[in-house]
């Protein structure tokens, strides 16, 4: 292993490709409102982001929850209960808002996984599995204690030496919508001479099994996500995109030091640090690099993958620059500039430092 790579962890490149578009936010304009779906083999509460023709990153993800163990009763009462969804607030005043009206906890708490699926504190904790799944060596299977976790994200303990029941709540309630929300896509697939399909059905990792350092203590991983609040003290995870040791040569390098921490106060939603270094980590796979270290992506693309949907250019000028300036700052980016486009439409040009950030071709 060479000096620079044992200062990186790889992230596999498929997984790397559909992030930005599984994660898209209520608000994207691909985005499509959720639906509750029954066939043969069950129920399902999914969301779809439609493609987006004129750019091949920009391909078609549905995000689904398969509704198990579900009474034909219950089915109904979900029915119900997804009539008084408020998307049009989750959009204009919060989720929660949007969500306010519907009274049952487990079904509120599905919808709200759902509609905030992969935010930027859910991408901090995929990079983390990798990151210990690079350490570990163990293939796919990553163990992992709760508490490391959270430190990682950069919480701060309590006196006692824990954490706050509100954070560990939210954790437990990451690995289960990370574990239980599968992705569907389809990548082209040539036969002979006419183009096919293969759809993928994955999710971003499976909970395997769980640890509970005192006993007795009742621990439901699933009616902890949808009713209590409570965590495990330690998980192993299978990562679902994991290529194993042998690797295809898909991946991106990640700077081990990458900033993981979650900012005191602050909405997961507004990390668009994140959002930037996992959207320039995806292009990187869809596009080659010019010269080896350039990226040119239209800022269109970017404002929409960002979140920054709002009518305030100014505004939303404003805050893409200070997200680059501060992924200049912890030496991703070497450099950005702005380049005219044709039809008024700019690109922006992005110079990637290789020692912090690598495509694996």
């Amino acid at each position: 292993m060479s000096k620079s790579e044992a200062l990186t962890f790889p992230v596999d490149g498929q997984l790397l490709m559909v992030l930005p578009r599984a994660g898209a936010s209520v608000g994207n304009p691909d985005m499509q409102l959720p639906i509750l779906r029954s066939d043969p083999d069950g129920y399902y509460l999914e969301m779809r982001v439609e493609t987006d023709t004129s750019d091949p990153s920009e391909i078609a993800v549905t995000r689904r929850v398969p509704l198990e163990d579900l009474s034909s009763e219950e089915w109904e009462e979900l029915k119900e209960q997804y009539t008084k969804l408020d998307l049009k607030n989750c959009t204009d005043q919060g989720i929660s808002k949007g969500l306010e009206k519907i009274q049952d906890r487990k079904i509120q708490r599905l919808f709200m996984a759902l509609l905030t699926f992969l935010n930027p504190r859910q991408v901090a904790i995929v990079l983390y599995l990798y990151r210990q799944a690079a350490h570990q060596g163990t293939g796919p299977a990553v163990f992992f204690r709760s508490n490391d976790l959270l430190e990682s994200l950069g919480y701060t303990r309590t006196k006692d030496g824990g954490f706050a029941s509100k954070l560990r709540s939210q954790l437990n309630r990451d690995l289960v919508a990370l574990h239980r929300t599968e992705l569907v896509f389809a990548q082209s697939l040539r036969k002979g001479n006419n183009i096919g399909a293969k759809v993928t059905i994955k999710s971003i990792l499976r909970i395997k099994d769980f640890e509970i350092d005192n006993v007795p203590r009742d621990f439901d991983l699933v009616k902890a996500a949808d009713y209590t609040y409570e965590l495990a003290d330690a998980y192993t995870v299978s990562l679902e995109f994991f290529d194993g040791p042998g690797r295809t040569g898909d991946y991106v390098l990640f700077a081990n030091n990458v900033d993981m921490a979650q900012k005191l106060g602050s909405n997961a939603k507004s990390d668009y640090k994140t959002k930037l270094l996992i959207y320039l980590a995806s292009r990187m796979k869809w596009d080659s690099l010019q010269e080896g270290q350039y990226l040119v992506v239209s800022k269109q693309y970017l404002f929409k993958n960002l979140d920054l949907l709002g009518s305030n250019s100014s505004r939303n000028n404003q805050i893409f620059w200070r997200t680059v300036d501060e992924l200049k700052q912890e030496g991703y980016l070497l450099g950005a500039q702005e380049l005219p486009g044709k039809k008024k439409i700019s690109n922006i040009q992005f110079q990637i430092n290789p020692e912090k950030l690598r495509a694996h071709q």
